[in-house]
């Protein structure tokens, strides 16, 4: 069995952290995104990984190199022009003969992977799809399972009059199990999508197709700004279980801290420097940012190398991007 991560989304949806950032390693608690779906994989005993690339592919072989560090094996494959999420899968695994587990690249969860394969195996499926319940079922695609938990039908974002009639709140999880034969429904080097192509393409010729519910399972998509931020309260909260010590901060080695200055729940990256009497709370702050004295930082991601002048207010909501620089007195 092998991994494959689908990174080579641009990440408009989360600008501007990822202008100079591919989205798959933006810092999480201060770790590469990816790691994170690494270890998700590595976990289940998967150590071959494919990453799917696209945009900004040589930042994300620099950073994790050949995965010995993650105790993996990183293969990289540059799409040669966006191809959807079942063309990239076509095109990284070529002809293999190997169950795949497929991840988006922008997928949190603590799911424990050995047992959405356990489900797929016993159910001796040819996909699986994970599925995940959310509040607001109305701004989504569905899907609708049956009694067996195979897949039935995928609904597309229900009209308004189509509410009360609405049989499921389950959506698409971003984790896939995929038997080789799902190969033979993607033409090679064209753009496909799983959610719009392959996935109906596999009820019509009635494959068995089953979907693993995560039910109370910890899940988010990092993919915006608002639950990129979620996300690593979500950790510092004990929310989400992690590999590594939490505590009510994160701060990564050589930060100043300046006395009479104030960090609550926060997340600080490598040399970050706060002046006196700053206050950052409910935040994420970058590398290399300097934020000075008599400033209040609160509910806002600020990302790498930025300035933040004296007596600024940056207020829940604010995201700045790399190299900004906030001029004294300003509130943001």
């Amino acid at each position: 069995m092998q991994g494959l991560i689908l990174a080579g989304g641009k990440g408009t949806r989360l600008r501007p952290l990822t202008v100079h950032t591919p989205k798959p390693v933006v810092l999480v608690a201060n770790r590469p995104f990816l790691l994170y779906q690494i270890e998700f994989l590595r976990s289940a005993g998967i150590r071959e990984i494919t990453l799917s690339l696209s945009y900004l592919p040589e930042k994300i072989v620099q950073l994790l190199g050949d995965g010995s560090d993650y105790a993996v094996k990183l293969t990289y494959v540059t799409e040669p022009s966006p191809m959807g999420t079942a063309g990239a899968y076509r095109y990284a695994v070529g002809d293999i003969k190997d169950t795949t587990v497929v991840l988006n690249g922008d997928i949190l969860t603590d799911v424990r992977l050995s047992k959405i394969i356990e489900f797929h195996n016993n159910r001796k499926a040819a996909a699986t799809i994970s599925l995940r319940s959310v509040p607001n079922p109305e701004i989504y695609g569905l899907v609708e399972t049956g009694d067996d938990e195979s897949v039935k039908r995928f609904i597309e974002k229900p009209k308004p009059e189509e509410l009360s009639r609405l049989t499921t709140d389950k959506i698409n999880a971003g984790i896939y199990i995929l038997e080789p034969e799902i190969l033979d429904l993607i033409p090679v080097g064209e753009n496909r999508s799983f959610e719009y192509d392959v996935f109906p393409q596999i009820l019509s010729s009635k494959l068995p197709f089953y979907a693993f519910d995560l039910r109370d399972k910890y899940w988010r998509d990092i993919g915006n700004p608002k639950s990129y931020l979620e996300a690593n309260m979500d950790i510092l909260a004990g929310v989400l279980r992690v590999e590594f010590s939490v505590q009510e901060n994160l701060i990564a080695p050589d930060c100043t801290i300046k006395p009479g200055a104030s960090v609550t729940n926060s997340v600080l990256g490598v040399g970050v420097h706060v002046e006196e009497k700053t206050v950052i709370e409910n935040s994420v702050v970058w590398p290399h940012t300097r934020i000075a004295a008599g400033s209040h930082v609160s509910g806002a991601v600020i990302g790498r190398g930025c300035h933040v002048g004296r007596n600024v207010t940056i207020k829940p909501g604010a995201v700045l991007g790399d190299k900004a620089s906030i001029p004294d007195h300003s509130h943001f």
